[in-house]
Order: C-alpha cells, then sequence, then structure tokens
C-alpha cells in the first residue's frame, strides 16, 4: 500500500509542520510516521488476507486487526503484508498463493515461520517494525533465522482478534501477538502501543537493575529424540553470553537441567490438541484447510500432492494426517497436559520475580529450503514456551562461519516481560544486535 503510505507519511509533514509541540505529539502519538508491516494473517484494512490458503485468495480485508488499529492511531504507517506458511502452522513461509519467501542472508535458506515474511523484510532493511503473531515458535523463529528481535509477549495481554486462523478453546492461551523490530529498543514502546490498556500488567515502568537479575543458562532440552542436537555454533554464542554476564556484570549464571523440557514437543502437542476448562475441543487443522471451500481429505489431497494436483503444501497436508494419530493414546496425552502443568510450576519457582533464562532459539541455525520437513519438531525449542505462557525475547548475537545470524531466547516469570526487554537492550550493545545483510 505504498501509494496510501506516502500520503499518509505527507500528512505527518503536514502536522509537524503545523507544530502543535513534539511533547504533545510523543504523548499522542508515540509512533507518528513509523513504517510497519503487518504479517498477511492479521486484517489490514484493504489488504488480502488469505494466510496462504487457495480458497481465500480473494479474501479482501475490510477492518483492521486490534493491534493494527491500534499502531495506526499511534501514528504507524503501515507499508503492507508480508507472506507466511499456510493457515501459519509450519515453519518455512512458502504457499500456493504467494510462493516462498528468502532469507536475505542467504537465498537458499528459509526465513522460518509463520510469521517468516516479516522477519524477512526487517532484516532487508525494508521495515522498522513488523506485526507478528506466535503459538508455537512464530515469532522467534523468524527472529531468529533474521538476525532481528522478536517479543513473545506475556499470554493474554496483547489481543488477538483480527487474524485468520484466530485461536479457539484452549489455544487462546497459547496463541500470543507481539512485535518484531531490528532494534531492541523499539520492541517497548511497539509492545506498549499493542497492548493497550493491558500494558500495566507488564510492569514496564518498573527500572531493572541487570546486577540483580537471577540469571539461569540451558544449553539444550536434554536430548529429545524428536529434535536435532543443538548447532556447536548457537551453544558457543551462547557460552559467550554467559562469559559476558559474569565479567561484565559479575553475577554468577546458574546452569540448570530441567528434566521435563526433554518431552517439550509431546507437551506442546498434547496441550494444542486438549479440550478447555468447558470441554470444548480444539479446533482441528483439516477444518481450517476447508475454509471458503469443499471439506478437505488430507490422505485425498497427499495423492493429488504427488501428482503436482493439490492446492495445498506438503506440511499441512503431513499435519492433517498426523492430526488424527495425537488423540489416538488419551491416557499417554492426559499424563503430558499434567508433565506441562507441572513443568509451569516448575519455571515459574526457577525464574521468581527477578529470574531470566538463557536458552537456545532453536536447534540450528536458518536451514535450507524444504529440509524441515526432515526435523519437523526443531520448533519444540519455542513451543514449549507457549503452552507455559512465559513471556520470551529473541535476541540477535551476531552472524556464525557462514554468515547467517545466531541468537538465544530471553525466558522471564509471566508478567515479567520487562526483565527480557533490558536484557535484550543491554546484549544488543554488547553483541552489535541486527546486522545489515551484505555487509560481511
Amino acid at each position: 500500500r505504498f501509494a496510501e503510505a506516502l500520503q499518509e507519511a505527507q500528512q505527518v509533514d503536514k502536522l509537524l509542520s503545523e507544530g502543535p509541540g513534539d511533547d504533545y505529539l510523543e504523548e499522542k502519538f508515540p509512533l507518528l510516521g513509523v513504517p510497519v508491516t503487518v504479517k498477511e494473517a492479521f486484517s489490514l484494512y484493504g489488504m488480502p488476507n488469505t494466510s496462504g490458503l487457495v480458497n481465500r485468495r480473494n479474501v479482501i480485508a475490510t477492518s483492521d486487526a486490534t493491534v493494527v488499529s491500534r499502531l495506526k492511531q499511534a501514528g504507524a504507517i503501515p507499508l503492507g503484508v508480508t507472506n507466511c506458511s499456510e493457515l501459519c502452522m509450519w515453519y518455512e513461509s512458502s504457499n500456493r498463493v504467494y510462493g516462498r519467501t528468502n532469507n536475505p542472508y542467504d537465498l537458499q535458506r528459509i526465513v522460518g515461520g509463520s510469521s517468516g515474511g516479516e522477519g524477512s523484510v526487517l532484516a532487508a532493511a525494508c521495515s522498522v517494525v513488523g506485526v507478528g503473531s506466535d503459538i508455537g515458535g512464530s515469532i522467534r523463529m523468524p527472529a531468529f533465522f533474521n538476525g532481528v528481535f522478536g517479543h513473545k509477549p506475556t499470554t493474554g495481554v496483547v489481543p488477538n482478534d483480527g487474524q485468520f486462523p484466530n485461536a479457539h478453546g484452549v489455544r487462546t492461551s497459547y496463541l500470543c501477538t507481539g512485535p518484531m523490530c531490528r532494534y531492541a529498543e523499539d520492541l517497548e514502546p511497539v509492545l506498549r502501543v499493542m497492548a493497550g490498556p493491558g500494558v500495566s500488567k507488564l510492569k514496564l515502568n518498573e527500572k531493572v537493575s541487570l546486577e540483580k537479575i537471577k540469571f539461569h543458562c540451558m544449553d539444550h532440552d536434554g536430548g529429545s529424540i524428536f529434535v536435532s542436537p543443538v548447532d556447536k555454533e548457537i551453544l558457543q554464542a551462547q557460552k559467550k553470553v554467559v562469559e559476558h554476564l559474569e565479567s561484565d556484570l559479575g553475577v554468577q549464571v546458574q546452569r540448570v537441567a530441567i528434566h521435563k523440557m526433554k518431552y517439550s514437543f509431546q507437551i506442546w502437542s498434547a496441550m494444542m490438541s486438549s479440550k478447555d476448562s468447558e470441554g470444548q475441543e480444539a479446533q482441528r487443522f483439516t477444518d481450517l484447510l476447508g475454509d471458503h471451500g469443499k471439506p478437505v481429505w488430507p490422505l485425498w489431497e497427499l495423492m493429488k500432492w504427488l501428482v503436482g494436483m493439490s492446492s495445498h503444501t506438503l506440511p499441512a497436508i503431513a499435519l492433517g494426517l498426523t492430526e488424527k494419530l495425537v488423540n489416538l493414546n488419551l491416557s499417554g496425552k492426559a499424563k503430558l497436559v499434567s508433565m506441562g502443568k507441572s513443568l509451569q510450576e516448575e519455571m515459574e519457582a526457577l525464574l521468581g520475580p527477578d529470574g531470566v533464562l538463557l536458552y537456545p532459539s532453536h536447534p540450528t541455525i536458518a536451514p535450507k529450503h524444504h529440509s524441515p520437513i526432515c526435523m519437523p519438531f526443531n520448533f519444540a525449542y519455542t513451543a514449549i514456551f507457549n503452552v507455559l505462557g512465559l513471556p520470551v525475547t529473541q535476541c540477535p548475537l551476531g552472524l556464525g562461519s557462514e554468515g547467517l545470524p545466531l541468537g538465544i531466547q530471553l525466558v522471564a516469570a509471566a508478567y515479567n516481560d520487562h526483565l527480557t526487554l533490558a536484557v535484550a537492550r543491554y546484549l544488543e550493545k554488547a553483541f552489535g544486535g541486527w546486522v545489515l545483510p551484505g555487509k560481511v
């Protein structure tokens, strides 16, 4: 929407020239004139809202999602919408509506998903601030693979209204809308605007003394059979963070081994498909695939895909096929849900009011296109924190030996978003933050 964006920019210029006063403008329009981009799954008036689903290719948003409306009211200027994975449920942003999004550091690499277009345009300096959503790492994986900042807020503070698909049943407790930014200092003001009246829950006005934070570090999930081992470069980057914190702040980073993290994928999967407190079943993915069209039969779609006739991506078809398997072992699922609740209590007790956990953002650096299908559960490193409801900031840590971004997740107890945001700002100064692609 470049033409409209230019008109809105001219209106901002006019407002500035009329001079109602900087203090007034800053209070009323904290994001005045700031260009933003929006994940295509969110409604942005007049723009497509397909979520990568061919059946929805003619859907045009007739209103703004709540967070988009709040950003506009704060003076931000949307440039357009960005690509995502089909129905936002895969960690490669590719679909049959727009095709595939490439990583600006290496076009042969993925951008992550499902907010992958956001990660890519931010890294490529096309945009300053992005709107993303996250139910299994969909803000943090793209932020990690593209070397930018992303924040998954504490659950239930930033409204999710106006995105497709939206969460229903128990998943409303796991889906989070949040900011993606090139610079750490932008996360907080954008989060304030997105959260609106709920922002007071996040303690963003509290001053953070980094020396008083209790830092904990976990190098990997304990060795899940479903997930790749953590790359040596990622481990090395995390080690450098620990060493810097200890030498610069004089803190002692406590190494922890949380046994239940080994079952992150199983816990996330069981909790995502469980019933809510009123007994409502989680929405089926195959029902979403059939939006604006006929019911979808995953096995039939797989046959069509093999001969190039399906309008769906292979990951979406595979998810539709595996969805039925999750409910076959109900007693096993109940045990995993119970384990998730126990892990949540353990995490809250560990982190308390002043703790931050350092944890890998993903076991590998940005993989090559299509390879996620061979390691489909690696997103467990981010997904576990959705079902635990904890705030997490993904922080870039420069580039590795192949010129691809490194990074780390910063995790705090619920409503302690101010702690992870403060540590992200600190690490940006220490490790350089976002690096312009092609600069090295």
